[in-house]
C-alpha cells in the first residue's frame, strides 16, 4: 500500500472516530409526551450508518420516522429531531409538560371569579326584606278583645288614683244637684271606673295585648299586613309626635289607644277614620292624626267626668259604648270644621277649645249628628256631615275669622302641636299650641 493510500485510510479512520465520539458525547434522552393526537412521542437517537454516515431519527410508538423527516401519523405536521432544550421552549410543549389536564393560572382565576359571581347571584334569591321585627306578623286585635284583657286584669292600684267626677263645693255643688244632669246609675259605676283606670294605664312593652293594639292601629291606617318596629319614625307618619307613641299618652293613658283602636276596627267608622287620616296628610291642612285622636279622647273623658253623658249612659245601660261613640262624634265634628273652614295646624288650639265647649253643652246633638252621618254613608249618599251646619261655618270670634287661619298656613309645618293631654291638670279644659 502506498503512502498516499495509508494517509487516505488514516484520514477516513480519523473522521469515523470523530463521529463516534460525537455520538458518545450526545446525551441519550428519551422524552415521553402525549401528543395532541393522543399518541406517545418517544424521542431517542437511532443510528443508521449508510456509507459511513450516522443519522438520528425520532421514534413514535416504537416506529422510526422515515428519511424524509416527516411524520405521517394521523396527518400531523413534520416533526424534526431537535434537542430537548429547544423543544421545551415551545409553548404547547410547555403546557403539555405541565400537565394537559391542569388549567393555567389565568384559567383558574377566571373560574374562581365565575364561581364567585354565581354564588352572589344565587344569594340574591335568598335575601329577604328586613321590614319587620318578626317574620310572623301579629294578628289584629279587636276592641272587645282588648277591653276583655283590662276587665280581667288587676287594676286595683290604678283605681285608687282615678277622679271619675268633678269635685264641686258650695253653691256649685247645690246648683249641680238641683239643675244638673242625672247621676249615673249605681250598676254602671264599676264600668265607669274601669274606663278611668284604663286612662291611668301606661303602655307596657312586655304585654302582648298592648303591642297588638299598637300594631293594629298602624296596620289599619297604613293599609299593610306587616308589623313595624316598636320605635321609629314610622309612628310619626300616622300622627304621633315622635318615635315612641307612649310619650303622647299623658292625660289619657292607654284609653287614648283604645279609642283609636275602636275607630279603625269598627267597620262602620273605619271609612271615616281613613277620610280624617287622609285630611291629616293634606299639604296645607295637615295635622297629627293620632295626637288629635288623643285629644278627642281627653274631651270625651272630661264630658264623662262632668256627668254630661250620664243620661245617655243610663238610657242605654252602658258606659264604654256611649263613650266610644261620643269620641267618634267629637272627631267627626273636628273633621267637619277643619275641612270646610280650611283650618290649619296654626288653628288647632282654638279649634280644640271650641269643640270641647260645644261637646259639653250639646252631647246629645253630637251623638245624633254621628248617627245621621253613618246612616247616610251606609245608604251610599253624600253625608250631610261633610258640610256642617251654617252656624258651624261662621267665623269664630276667638279666631278673628277663618281667613286668619289660612294666612298662617305657611307656618303650620314649622309649629309644634302640643296636645291638651300635656297640660297641667288645672289647665286641662284648654288646648294650647306652642
Amino acid at each position: 500500500m502506498t503512502a498516499g493510500a495509508f494517509r487516505g485510510h488514516d484520514r477516513e479512520q480519523h473522521q469515523q472516530s470523530t463521529r463516534l465520539r460525537a455520538m458518545e458525547e450526545n446525551i441519550d434522552v428519551t422524552s415521553h409526551t402525549e401528543g395532541l393526537n393522543g399518541l406517545s412521542h418517544e424521542l431517542k437517537p437511532v443510528e443508521d450508518i449508510t456509507n459511513g454516515h450516522s443519522t438520528y431519527k425520532p421514534v413514535i410508538n416504537g416506529v422510526a420516522i422515515g428519511h424524509n423527516g416527516k411524520d405521517h401519523t394521523n396527518g400531523s405536521a413534520p416533526f424534526r429531531s431537535l434537542p430537548i432544550s429547544a423543544l421545551k421552549q415551545n409553548g404547547i410543549l410547555q403546557n403539555l409538560t405541565a400537565g394537559g389536564d391542569k388549567p393555567s393560572p389565568t384559567e383558574e382565576q377566571e373560574d374562581a371569579e365565575l364561581e364567585k359571581a354565581r354564588q352572589e347571584w344565587e344569594a340574591v334569591d335568598n335575601i329577604q326584606p328586613a321590614l319587620t321585627e318578626d317574620s310572623n306578623p301579629t294578628p289584629l286585635i279587636s276592641f272587645n278583645e282588648a277591653l276583655q284583657y283590662f276587665q280581667t286584669t288587676d287594676l286595683g292600684d290604678l283605681l285608687k288614683n282615678i277622679q271619675p267626677t268633678i269635685r264641686r263645693t258650695g253653691l256649685a255643688a247645690i246648683a249641680h244637684f238641683l239643675f244638673g244632669p242625672p247621676r249615673l246609675h249605681r250598676e254602671l259605676l264599676e264600668e265607669r271606673d274601669l274606663v278611668f283606670a284604663i286612662a291611668q294605664c301606661p303602655v307596657d312593652n312586655s304585654q302582648t295585648v298592648h303591642m297588638r293594639v299598637l300594631q293594629t292601629i298602624h296596620k289599619r291606617l297604613i293599609g299593610t299586613r306587616l308589623d313595624c318596629p316598636r320605635y321609629g319614625p314610622h309612628w310619626e307618619n300616622i300622627g304621633f309626635q315622635g318615635s315612641d307613641p307612649a310619650t303622647d299618652l299623658r292625660g289619657t293613658g292607654f284609653l287614648g289607644l283604645m279609642h283609636t283602636l275602636y275607630f279603625v276596627m269598627d267597620p262602620e267608622t273605619l271609612p271615616l277614620a281613613r277620610d280624617i287620616y287622609k285630611l291629616s296628610q293634606h299639604p296645607t291642612q295637615n295635622f297629627p292624626f293620632c295626637v288629635m285622636s288623643i285629644n278627642m279622647t281627653r274631651i270625651a273623658l272630661q264630658v264623662l267626668r262632668e256627668e254630661a253623658l250620664s243620661k245617655e249612659c243610663n238610657r242605654r245601660q252602658q258606659v264604654v259604648g256611649v263613650l266610644n261613640e261620643f269620641y267618634v262624634a267629637t272627631f267627626l265634628h273636628v273633621y267637619q270644621l277643619w275641612k270646610t273652614q280650611q283650618k290649619t295646624i296654626a288653628d288647632s288650639g282654638f279649634v280644640l277649645k271650641e269643640v270641647e265647649l260645644f261637646a259639653k253643652k250639646n252631647p246629645k246633638q253630637m251623638l245624633r249628628r254621628l248617627e245621621v252621618f253613618l246612616k247616610e254613608r251606609q245608604a251610599g249618599g253624600i253625608p250631610r256631615g261633610t258640610s256642617p251646619d251654617p252656624q258651624a261655618q261662621q267665623p269664630s270670634p276667638s279666631l278673628g275669622g277663618s281667613r286668619a287661619g289660612i294666612g298662617q298656613g305657611s307656618r303650620g309645618k314649622e309649629m309644634h302641636f302640643t296636645g291638651v293631654c300635656d297640660l297641667p291638670p288645672d289647665m286641662e279644659g284648654e288646648a294650647r299650641l306652642i
